[in-house]
């Protein structure tokens, strides 16, 4: 009998992003079909077999998606067919499998996109882009006097 691993998925107008929590996983098999239809089957550490299916909202594209795997998960980028919101991530209307959550650390609302910067990139360099190398760690802090020499000590 096969297990469910969490799943948490954020998204933005043109991707979906769905984070696998399987630690150590082994023979990763990610499937992406042009009518949505995802499907993930993985062995976990003790030899355990994880796998699921998603009927997603919406159409992909299976050629521009991406698949990274960690150490203590797998994460997936899916290229959306159209640029758009979609209003839930299945395209069933009833709730949910309880393994599957939204990510809040990737989530972004439609508002934010454009200010946003692009999960697919992971680069940790580009969140210090523009920032001066000499500036001092104080700097912006509000000033305010020693108090033992405001107080005569």
């Amino acid at each position: 009998m096969s297990r469910h691993p969490e799943v948490l998925w954020a998204q933005r107008s043109d991707k979906l992003y769905l984070t696998v929590a399987l630690p150590d996983a082994k023979d990763i098999s990610v499937k992406n079909e042009p009518q949505g239809l995802f499907t993930f089957s993985a062995v976990g550490v003790q030899g355990e077999s994880f796998s699921f299916s998603l009927q997603l909202y919406g159409n992909i594209v299976p050629e521009k998606c991406k698949t990274k795997v960690g150490l203590r998960n797998i994460i997936c980028s899916i290229q959306k067919e159209e640029k758009a919101w979609w209003k839930r991530l299945l395209k069933s209307e009833e709730k949910p499998a309880p393994y599957i959550k939204v990510d809040w650390n990737k989530w972004c609302d439609e508002d934010d996109e454009e200010s946003e910067s692009d999960l697919a990139s992971d680069d940790n360099d580009t969140a210090y882009a523009g920032q001066d190398d000499e500036s001092s760690d104080d700097e912006g802090m509000l000033y305010l006097p020693d108090l033992e020499k405001a107080r005569g000590n």
